[in-house]
């Protein structure tokens, strides 16, 4: 058996994901306090007092680099680069009854292309064809190391941290065809961040809110305690069918709300203690 990687630090640790004019790149938050939870402050024309630049991915040997006196915070990042994203279908037992489906004895899982991730900030961009595209708010669990055939018991030394993640999904094309790729698939579907947490801070993925707003009004609101399979659950499950590697993500499932994106929408996903990823909802060119 693979020896365990160490326990997260006490405290929570964010990390930041941004595009530079250097290209992407991985930033520390170093100051006391926890940044702002909409990371509205890392879109400027100068990085923020109490990030630190960082020379690797953050589950990767990294050393602390000398920050530009000034640069083009263009974009913010998608706070993962995951070989893969696996999702868990009906994993919450209100969400799987408003779906019409019964609450699974094993987890349902499926795959998302790593194409189809955007960062806090960039447009989720409805396409021609669907009439009904729905945000679904989630926890995102990113693994840490290489992770295959673990237990349950061993499965959270696995975890190097949690992001927030809106699930996307054309529930019309979900409907037609049965399986999941086409409706959760597309370009822009799957937003994650704005951080990645590490640390107790994030309780384990336990006993978290998990919210959804869209334009300012309330349409999700559950907690992972709900979850019907918990985050060591479900990478056990995972890991015994696919090796996990550093930076993949499984996004946890959602809480019952799910709802309609229409463009010219605003849509906010929370997940307590690790932040608020904001997204506007616009018309794909094509559409």
């Amino acid at each position: 058996m693979t020896p365990p990687i160490p326990d997260a630090r006490p405290d929570a640790r964010h990390y930041a994901r941004l595009l530079t004019p250097d290209g992407p790149r991985w930033h520390r938050w170093d100051a006391a306090g926890a940044p702002d939870p909409r990371a509205a402050d890392l879109l400027g024309e100068a990085l923020p007092a109490g990030w630190t630049p960082l020379s690797a991915a953050p589950w990767e040997p990294h050393a602390a680099t000398p920050a530009a006196p000034a640069c083009d915070l263009s974009g913010l990042l998608a706070p993962v680069t995951p070989t893969k994203i696996i999702g868990i279908g009906s994993n919450y037992r209100d969400h799987a009854r408003e779906m019409g489906k019964p609450v699974p004895t094993a987890p349902k899982i499926f795959l998302k292309p790593p194409s189809s991730l955007i960062g806090s900030g960039a447009a989720i961009l409805i396409p021609p064809g669907t009439v009904r595209v729905d945000h679904e708010a989630e926890l995102g669990v990113v693994i840490g190391r290489r992770c295959s055939r673990v237990t349950a018991e061993e499965a959270m030394a696995y975890v190097f941290g949690y992001t927030v993640v809106n699930d996307v999904t054309a529930r019309d094309f979900q409907a037609a065809d049965g399986v999941f790729a086409r409706a959760k698939g597309f370009d822009t579907f799957c937003p994650a961040g704005p951080y990645l947490v590490t640390g107790r801070g994030a309780a384990e993925g336990s006993g978290l809110a998990v919210r959804a707003r869209v334009n300012g009004a309330l349409r999700q609101d559950g907690d992972t305690r709900d979850m019907v399979f918990d985050v060591a659950t479900l990478i056990a499950y995972v890991s015994q069918i696919m090796t996990l590697e550093p930076g993949d993500m499984i996004s946890t499932g959602t809480p019952a709300g799910v709802g309609p994106l229409r463009g010219g929408d605003r849509v906010e996903v929370e997940v307590e203690g690790i932040g608020i990823l904001e997204n506007a909802v616009v018309d794909r060119d094509d559409r």
